[in-house]
């Protein structure tokens, strides 16, 4: 039978060895036909097949972002928001003011702040955005998803008040006097996320998709994982409407796998998963939350922070373990698999407790595998047991370096020897997952790749030698935990290689990311560039 297309390259990886060779890749109906010696193309060539002889170039299964949250990363990409860091509590404040212009009216929203890289490395208040925007309410979601910096006019139009009481898992932040600083967190904070994103309309929503999609396909990434930003009913941000209107359309350029809150009424999975079977679009299991993050000391430790702030501050989890426990064995019961962040080594410790109880009484899920999300810091045994049940490491590389010197900081050195050891993972057997946390991190492919197997900062290359050296991994192994690993987070037997039968997935690099050249200047990774992007065969990306 002929192919619709066929795909030629000096180098391609299909993933199921270490190793780039050419090959032709035929394509039959979005799948993958065969892919033989370029010699052995022919026979699959008819009238109608469409060639594309990539020569040098670099082709690979379509890259999988396994852990992203779309809505604020298209929310704030687009138009309609902002995201920076900033240098410091007034430069964030300056940075306002194109978005003040751009949108003259209503909510100035913007994202990517962490005082702790600031310098002075102090939380913000409510006062300096107040004297900039005193008539407009103004919030700043931070650089983690975990807090929120707010001015008067929006703690007024939300509702908060020197008396309110923040929701269970979240805190109102008051200064001396018991006022209100503005700084919101955790639960609350995303609580009032919703409130604060419903004056945008479904169709400035959807075209912020498509933008999202866009720098998605210019990257090479085919596939994501939209996992559940916040855990209490109805907050996660996982829009399948917009997914639907643009799938309607055509205009869904992404395989979408979504991933909602796990809650002890599970009618709405049940519902989506029914609605939505489509090869682009599908329901793939649950995510829930059990501790925040390392360096706001909400991160669940089994001791003490280094830097501890009072007696006994280890973090805490974001439900008890007896909800969490229940919640898994419910899902469970019924076969659907589910992801927990975790980023403190008890959070994980204690993760790994109820997989493995939830194991032994009801085998492994129907369909897909558990996973934990982030994994910063383990207890060293907890690692090879994370491999032994066959859970799923979903880990971002780029976290790495997110916080220059956090990590010794907030936990100390002895702790810092066991924190995102991919490369001890792989040797457990365990499978890693790569994805970005969007917009925690950007979705640029090449940055994700670089640190994995430099273990340095993307942009200031530091450190020197890397962060924990020793935990760097091969780029085949990269690539691998960027498709093959991603397609097991998301559930997806049907992509993560470039094999008969599979998906026709595929991206399409200007440099052999398996070269030499590459291997003694990894900062070429950098430099990168991505020729095409097909996702089932259908090309999606271009380069002019």
């Amino acid at each position: 039978m002929h192919a619709d297309l066929i795909i030629t390259g000096t180098h391609v990886f299909t993933g199921l060895d270490d190793e780039a060779k050419p090959l032709s890749i035929c394509v039959k109906d979005g799948k993958i036909q065969a892919v033989v010696a370029p010699g052995d193309a022919q026979r699959f060539i008819g009238p109608d097949t469409r060639t594309e002889d990539f020569k040098d170039a670099f082709v690979c299964a379509g890259l999988h972002d396994a852990h992203l949250h779309a809505f604020h990363s298209a929310l704030y990409s687009s138009p309609l928001a902002e995201n920076f860091l900033g240098e410091n509590e007034a430069d964030c404040v300056a940075r306002l003011e194109q978005l003040a212009k751009r949108r003259p009216n209503g909510w100035l929203l913007a994202q990517g702040w962490r005082e702790y890289r600031w310098n002075p490395p102090v939380l913000p208040s409510k006062h300096s955005l107040d004297a900039a925007y005193p008539n407009r309410p103004v919030a700043l979601y931070s650089g983690d998803a975990h807090t929120l910096w707010l001015n008067t006019k929006a703690l007024e139009e939300l509702g908060v008040t020197n008396n309110s009481v923040a929701p269970e898992g979240g805190s109102y932040d008051r200064d001396e006097n018991g006022e209100l600083t503005g700084i919101v967190r955790e639960a609350a904070a995303m609580e009032l996320m919703p409130r604060i994103v419903a004056s945008f309309t479904l169709d400035e929503i959807a075209h912020a998709y498509e933008g999202f999609l866009k720098r998605l396909a210019e990257n090479g990434i085919t596939s994501i994982c939209d996992v559940s930003l916040m855990a209490q009913p109805g907050l996660d941000f996982v829009r399948d409407d917009v997914y639907a209107a643009l799938e309607k359309d055509g205009r869904l350029t992404a395989r979408v796998h979504l991933f909602p809150t796990l809650l002890e009424d599970m009618g709405r999975f049940e519902t989506m998963r029914e609605t939505y079977r489509g090869p682009l679009l599908n329901v793939s299991g649950f995510k829930q939350f059990f501790d925040g993050v390392s360096s706001q000391h909400t991160a669940y430790l089994h001791a003490p922070y280094t830097n501890a702030r009072f007696e006994g501050d280890r973090g805490q989890t974001t439900v008890p373990f007896s909800t969490m426990h229940d919640l898994v064995m419910k899902a469970a019961e019924k076969g659907y698999p589910v992801r927990i962040h975790t980023i403190g080594d008890e959070a994980i410790h204690e993760a790994l407790d109820i997989f493995e109880e939830a194991r032994e009484r009801f085998g492994l899920p129907e369909f897909g595998r558990n996973s934990l999300e982030h994994l910063e810091n383990f207890q060293p045994d907890d690692i090879a047991r994370l491999a032994r049940l066959g859970v799923t490491a979903s880990v971002q590389p780029p976290h790495i370096t997110l916080d220059p010197g956090g990590p010794e900081r907030d936990l100390g050195a002895e702790r810092c020897q066991y924190m995102w050891p991919f490369k001890t993972l792989l040797a457990e057997g365990a499978v890693l997952a790569f994805g970005t946390d969007s917009p925690v991190v950007d979705v640029n492919s090449r940055g994700v790749l670089y640190t994995a197997v430099t273990r340095k900062d993307a942009a200031t290359h530091a450190p020197e030698n890397g962060w924990l050296p020793s935990e760097r991994i091969s780029m085949a192994e990269a690539l691998r935990a960027y498709t093959a690993g991603s397609a097991i987070a998301a559930n997806d037997p049907d992509i993560g290689t470039l094999e008969a039968g599979k998906w026709a997935d595929i991206a399409v690099f200007d440099r052999n990311l398996l070269g030499e050249e590459l291997a003694d200047k990894p900062e070429l990774i950098l430099e990168t560039e991505t020729l095409a992007t097909y996702v089932a065969g259908r090309e999606v990306y271009r380069a002019k």
